[in-house]
C-alpha cells in the first residue's frame, strides 16, 4: 500500500489587511462606489417605476430635491446642520468607545427644557434674557440626561448602549406627559410659542448653520489639539493603558458624556427656538440614530462629517422629491437610499483590506506548472 501525500489546497484568494493608503486613493474608491450605486439605482428605478423614470429624469429629480430652488437649498443646509450637530455630540463619546445611543432623548429633553422656559417665562422677560435662559436650560438638561448612564457605567459597569437607548423612551414619554399635564391639560399637542424665537439673520436657517459650523471647528480643535481630546483617544484605545499613564478613566467618561449631552441639548434648543417653536414626541424624529452613521462614515473626524451629513441629507431630500415627482410611495426612495448607503459602507472594505489571488507555483526553470 502506497502512502499518497496529500497537498493542502490553497484557496483561490484571501483577504489581507491593507496598509494605509493615500487620501486621494480612498476618495477615489468612495467616488467610484457612489457612481456604481447611482447606476444601479437608475436601472432599478426604470424597472420598478416604469419608462417615465428614465436615468436622466431620475438623477435630475434626485438633485432637484436639494438644489432645485433657493428654498430647497436652504432646507438642505438646515437639515445638514441639525444632523451634523447631533453627530458632533456623539463623536467624543464614540471616540472613547462609549456607545451613546441616546442622542434623540438628550436632544428631546433639551428641547423640552427650552419650551418650559418659553411657556412659563415668555412675555415676562425680554426676549434676549429668555433665549439665554432657554439655552442654559437646554444644555443643562441634555448634559444631565447623558450624565446618568455615564455615572452607572463608571461606577457599576452597566451597558451604556441599553441604558442610553432606554433613556430615549423615557424622554419621549416625559414630553407627552408635560404637554397633557402642564402645557395643555387633556390635549396631546401644543401650539407654537409666541416668545423665545431665535433672531433671523437673512432667514431662519443661516444663523443655525453658522453656529453649527463654528461648533464643528471647535470640536475638531478640542479632539485633536487639546489634552482632553488626547485623553479621550487613549481611553478609547485601551482603558488599561490610560490608567497606566495616569489618566482617570471614570473622570474622562463623565466629562465626555457631559459634553456630548450638552451639545445634544444645544441641538434641541436650536430646533425649538429657530424652527418649531414648540415640542412634540417627534421633534427630533430619529435624527440621533442617523447621526451615528454620519459620525462613523467620517471616522469620527468633525471636518469630514460636514460631507457625510450633507450626503445623508441630500439622499433624504432627493428621495422625497423622487416620491413626489414619480407619484410612488416612500418604499422605492427608501430602497434607493439604502442601496447608495450600502455601496458607501461596503467600499470601506476595499479601503481597509485587499484581495490577493492565488498565484500558480513555479518550477525550477521558472515556468509555471
Amino acid at each position: 500500500m502506497h502512502n499518497v501525500e496529500k497537498k493542502a489546497r490553497e484557496p483561490l484568494f484571501h483577504v489581507a489587511k491593507r496598509d494605509r493608503i493615500p487620501l486621494w486613493q480612498s476618495l477615489l474608491i468612495r467616488v467610484v462606489a457612489v457612481l456604481f450605486a447611482l447606476l444601479l439605482c437608475t436601472l432599478l428605478a426604470y424597472v420598478l417605476i416604469g419608462p417615465k423614470a428614465t436615468p436622466g429624469k431620475f438623477l435630475t429629480q434626485l438633485f432637484e430635491g436639494s438644489f432645485g430652488t433657493e428654498r430647497r437649498l436652504w432646507i438642505f443646509g438646515r437639515d445638514t446642520a441639525m444632523l451634523l450637530c447631533l453627530a458632533l455630540a456623539l463623536t467624543p463619546a464614540f471616540r472613547m468607545r462609549f456607545w451613546n445611543l441616546g442622542a434623540d432623548g438628550q436632544a428631546l429633553v433639551g428641547a423640552l427644557a427650552s419650551v418650559y422656559c418659553m411657556f412659563f417665562l415668555g412675555g415676562k422677560l425680554p426676549n434676549g434674557i429668555l433665549l439665554l435662559l432657554s439655552l442654559c436650560a437646554s444644555i443643562l438638561a441634555g448634559a444631565v440626561w447623558a450624565l446618568l448612564p455615564a455615572i452607572f457605567k463608571a461606577l457599576w459597569g452597566t451597558n451604556e448602549s441599553l441604558f442610553t437607548l432606554m433613556m430615549n423612551y423615557i424622554a419621549t414619554n416625559l414630553v407627552i406627559f408635560s404637554i397633557t399635564k402642564w402645557f395643555y391639560p387633556g390635549k396631546d399637542s401644543m401650539k407654537e410659542m409666541a416668545h423665545g424665537h431665535l433672531p433671523q439673520v437673512y432667514n431662519q436657517h443661516l444663523l443655525v448653520i453658522l453656529i453649527v459650523l463654528v461648533l464643528t471647528a471647535l470640536m475638531y480643535l478640542y479632539l485633536y489639539r487639546t489634552k482632553h481630546g488626547y485623553e479621550i483617544a487613549v481611553v478609547g484605545e485601551s482603558e488599561n493603558t490610560a490608567r497606566y499613564i495616569g489618566i482617570h478613566v471614570g473622570k474622562v467618561t463623565l466629562r465626555t458624556l457631559i459634553l456630548s449631552g450638552a451639545i445634544c441639548g444645544l441641538m434641541g434648543f436650536l430646533q425649538v427656538s429657530a424652527f418649531d417653536h414648540s415640542v412634540t414626541a417627534q421633534t427630533i424624529g430619529g435624527l440621533g440614530f442617523t447621526a451615528i452613521m454620519v459620525s462613523w462614515l467620517a471616522k469620527f473626524n468633525p471636518l469630514i462629517m460636514i460631507g457625510t451629513a450633507a450626503l445623508i441629507s441630500f439622499l433624504d431630500l432627493g428621495g422625497e422629491q423622487i416620491s413626489t415627482a414619480f407619484n410612488v410611495n416612500s418604499a422605492i426612495p427608501s430602497i434607493v437610499i439604502g442601496i447608495i448607503l450600502f455601496f458607501i459602507i461596503g467600499c470601506e472594505f476595499f479601503i481597509n483590506y485587499k484581495i490577493k489571488f492565488r498565484t500558480a507555483p513555479k518550477t525550477k526553470g521558472g515556468a509555471a506548472k
